[in-house]
């Protein structure tokens, strides 16, 4: 850190007395404790926060390796808004385009001997098996985008906040297979969609009562996001405050559950929030 002040030109020795000394205080937004040991009023030491904040503090993250291992997701499946309408897409790019050679075909009717007959006619069907399972998992995979893409269609239209409650059984009743089989379905799957790139699980998640309809998590969490990105930053909302602003919503959940969401979008607590 120290390397990245000099590089900026900083040559406040109070700046670097606080990186060398007060890392803790800073993470924990004690101002007090940083102003009464380098003796400066707070609005100062606020000052000087921001500035370390905008520091790097894992300076080789930006940098990329040949060596290094990095993965780009290909989606399964894209979903596509065309004149209003939405249509859905399976991507066979990863699938080989596999058929039966008409030459083996051909030998199965011609060949007279009763074991080489039966030989063929075993590996025969075990590829027409093969085919066929290939184009069950294709349609099978738009069944199921084709179930979410209806029960969040608001998410489509609307954004995050229209996140509905959905489970695997929603969508195995509704295209008639069995959990296990939309589980397998969507288990590391990713589709593209108007809005961005989704694993296909982000579209299930639990929720809450909101009225007549349930409210999935998602959707409150984003609604604690936008809360928080709009509160007063010298008095920033406590989750009680949050709890009561989303029951204002008509979304009943209660101050640990707003902690619990609060530390999954990776959001910390009002005290460390709080600018003086």
């Amino acid at each position: 850190m120290k390397i990245q002040l000099e590089e900026k030109g900083i040559i406040d020795k109070k700046v670097y007395m606080v990186v060398d000394e007060h890392i803790d205080n800073l993470a924990c937004n004690r101002m007090q404790d940083i102003s009464k040991d380098i003796d400066e009023e707070i609005p100062r030491v606020q000052e000087i926060c921001d500035v370390i904040r905008m520091l790097e503090p894992k300076p080789s993250r930006g940098f990329v390796l040949e060596t290094d291992n990095i993965r780009y997701i290909t989606p399964d499946v894209t979903i596509k808004k065309v004149d209003g309408e939405y249509i859905i897409l399976v991507n066979d790019s990863n699938v080989p385009s596999l058929h039966i050679s008409s030459y083996y075909k051909k030998m199965l009717n011609q060949v007279k001997d009763k074991d080489t007959n039966k030989f063929l006619s075993d590996k025969f069907n075990a590829s027409m098996w093969l085919l066929k399972s290939i184009e069950q998992r294709r349609q099978t995979m738009y069944n199921v985008t084709e179930s979410i893409l209806k029960f969040q269609r608001e998410f489509f239209d609307k954004g995050t906040k229209y996140l509905k409650p959905l489970v695997l059984k929603d969508v195995s009743e509704d295209i008639e297979v069995h959990e296990s089989t939309v589980s397998r379905a969507t288990n590391g799957k990713y589709v593209q969609t108007p809005r961005g790139l989704f694993e296909l699980k982000y579209f299930f998640s639990s929720g809450v009562q909101k009225g007549e309809e349930g409210v999935s998590s998602t959707s409150i969490k984003s609604t604690i996001k936008d809360l928080i990105d709009n509160e007063n930053r010298k008095k920033p909302l406590s989750d009680q405050k949050i709890a009561d602003k989303l029951k204002e919503k008509n979304i009943k959940i209660s101050r640990r559950t707003v902690a619990k969401y609060r530390d999954e979008i990776g959001i910390p607590s009002s005290s460390i929030r709080r600018r003086y």
